[in-house]
């Protein structure tokens, strides 16, 4: 059954149709582009409470809705990524900023990772607590720091310089992963593992044609010894060049081994591949024929969008200059 955003007026009014799981409007170009997500994984009908679906869907779409307004008034990709990301770590709905799943140790540890796609500037920061906007420090390392990437409480020491706003712990606890890591903890406890992970991300092209990505994450659920996922690495959880741009959802440890964002647009740049068939490739051959599962959102400089994933569903939504938008978050959407 397809699904739409109710709450947001514009997409009742959108004509053209949905994007099914991995198939790009290859060829097409367009104005601007914005594309989200809000992780891949166990994404089924039933899987979330009413309220939970609805607000799920609610702060997907003024994710999407925000970088509209950027681009449509001829606003940067690199803003229009960077505040859809920001929106979708204060829900709490999803796994980054307040939404972010726990560690073993009952804490909430931060990743995000941003770049911009012609001159190849990126920041990122890993493993940080209390900031309660990740992505605008990944930011500020790539803008105001002659590195790329912080990590632990160096990054949150330079948050701090920054003027970035901290939150207290509590503030990013909620129940629904609360009760994630209790499942998790008992899971391990009786000999099984079943991975809990999710991200939010956003790739945009602008009118300029300067393509952007950023990625955000609350990591692993029971996650230990200060693990980093994907998210914040570059190539692996993102990547944006001039001619392609990536963010990833997943089981970050094969993400990063297949250095996955990277390895998308390097088969659309060097092989010529359409970003479709190199996508899928990545997320439906590759990933799994290592043992691992996810998606990506993929945005090529010809406005092309690629959405694959290999697991039960991804939340995601995008929208263009022509009027179209779309969020969903189930497989048959």
């Amino acid at each position: 059954m397809r699904r739409r955003l109710q709450t947001v007026a514009a997409l009742a009014l959108a004509a053209a149709a949905w994007l099914a799981p991995g198939v790009a409007m290859a060829g097409e170009t367009s104005d601007w582009v914005i594309v989200v997500h809000g992780g891949a994984g166990a994404v089924t009908p039933g899987s979330y409470s009413p309220e939970d679906e609805a607000g799920m869907r609610r702060d997907l779409g003024r994710a999407v809705e925000t970088a509209v307004r950027i681009l449509s008034e001829g606003g940067s990709s690199l803003d229009a990524v960077t505040e859809a990301v920001r929106l979708l770590e204060d829900s709490p709905h999803f796994n980054a900023g307040r939404g972010a799943v726990f560690t073993a140790d009952g804490e909430n540890e931060l990743d995000a990772s941003i770049m911009l796609g012609r001159s190849g500037a990126a920041g990122a920061v890993a493993g940080v607590q209390g900031v309660r906007h990740p992505i605008l420090a990944a930011r500020a390392v790539m803008e105001r720091s002659p590195h790329v990437m912080l990590a632990g409480e160096g990054a949150e020491a330079f948050a701090r310089t920054q003027a970035l706003e901290f939150m207290p712990a509590e503030w990013f606890h909620t129940e629904r992963r609360r009760r994630a890591l209790e499942a998790a903890q008992q899971q391990a406890a009786s000999g099984g593992s079943v991975p809990a992970w999710g991200t939010v991300g956003a790739v945009a092209l602008d009118m300029r044609g300067e393509l952007a990505a950023a990625t955000s994450t609350g990591g692993m659920t029971n996650k230990r010894w200060g693990r980093i996922g994907d998210s914040p690495i570059i190539g692996a959880g993102t990547w944006a060049d001039a001619g392609c741009a990536v963010s990833s959802t997943g089981w970050g440890e094969y993400y990063i081994r297949a250095v996955a964002a990277y390895d998308i647009c390097a088969r659309v740049n060097y092989l010529g591949e359409p970003l479709d068939v190199a996508a899928r490739h990545v997320v439906m051959e590759r990933i799994p024929a290592m043992g691992g599962d996810g998606g990506v959102i993929a945005l090529s400089a010809d406005g092309a969008i690629s959405m694959p994933f290999n697991t039960e569903g991804m939340a995601r939504g995008f929208a263009r200059s022509d009027g179209t938008m779309r969020v969903a978050l189930f497989a048959d959407e």
